[in-house]
């Protein structure tokens, strides 16, 4: 794997590798991402659609899409994206997540192109996307503005990024450590670096600076009540999702 420039940080590779076979459980290590899977989905799904003119009735809306899945881990966005029709490849700088990845495609009948690799190297390679999806890595890299400024160069004109992250404020650092790395131990300490939370504003000023146009942000907002998560309009104030365009 050659690397140009390349934002990956070594120590948070580490940590994901040492969790690469619970990917698919969905109440071990990963327990918080399968909750969020279909709201994540939800909001996906809902603008690929608005962007790209498509159907979501239609069984495979998104033919003829071709996606980059960024930090793809063990394939929980690739796959239904590749269910949906699109052409799918899933990249991860954690070479532990991808034979995972790649058994549970194969025994899901789904053709994934899992590639070990980072941004900087597919942007250097000259591959384009119509989509990228951006999904928890923004606050894991070195380099935040070098790496989307390659998610940028990753992107046909046009072409749609969807970036989540996590807010930095105090809510988020009870919420997102505390709660879920001490109190209910859904992911290992250290997981989460609190100074490498991102706000919503900041976002929008590295995503503006690598030459992509914002157009919508939403809250993942988690009800403890009910159990499930959801998307809102207002409430930014722990994990949250971006969408941004390409200009033509």
């Amino acid at each position: 794997m050659q690397t140009h420039h390349s934002t990956i940080d070594p120590a948070e590779v580490a940590k994901f590798e040492a969790m690469a076979a619970e990917w698919w459980d969905p109440n071990g290590k990963f327990k918080p991402l399968h909750m969020l899977n279909p709201c994540r989905l939800d909001y996906i799904t809902t603008q690929i659609a608005a962007e790209f003119g498509r159907d979501l009735s239609d069984p495979k809306p998104f033919t003829g899409l071709r996606l980059l899945d960024i930090g793809c881990g063990g394939g929980l966005l690739s796959e239904p994206m590749a269910r949906l029709g699109a052409t799918v490849v899933g990249a991860d700088a954690a070479a532990g997540n991808l034979p995972v990845a790649r058994l549970h495609a194969e025994q899901s009948g789904l053709n994934i192109d899992y590639r070990h690799t980072a941004a900087e190297d597919l942007a250097a390679a000259g591959e384009q996307f119509d989509v990228v999806l951006n999904m928890e890595v923004v606050e894991h890299v070195a380099d935040p503005q070098t790496y989307l400024n390659a998610c940028q160069t990753l992107l046909k004109p046009g072409g749609l990024m969807i970036c989540s992250t996590i807010n930095r404020n105090p809510k988020s650092y009870v919420v997102a450590i505390l709660g879920a790395e001490v109190v209910m131990r859904w992911l290992p300490r250290g997981t989460h670096e609190w100074n490498k939370f991102i706000t919503p504003d900041e976002l929008v000023d590295l995503i503006s600076n690598a030459n992509l146009s914002p157009v919508d942000r939403k809250g993942f907002v988690f009800n403890p009540i009910q159990w499930s998560w959801s998307l809102s309009d207002r409430d930014l104030s722990v994990n949250y999702v971006t969408a941004s365009i390409k200009p033509v």
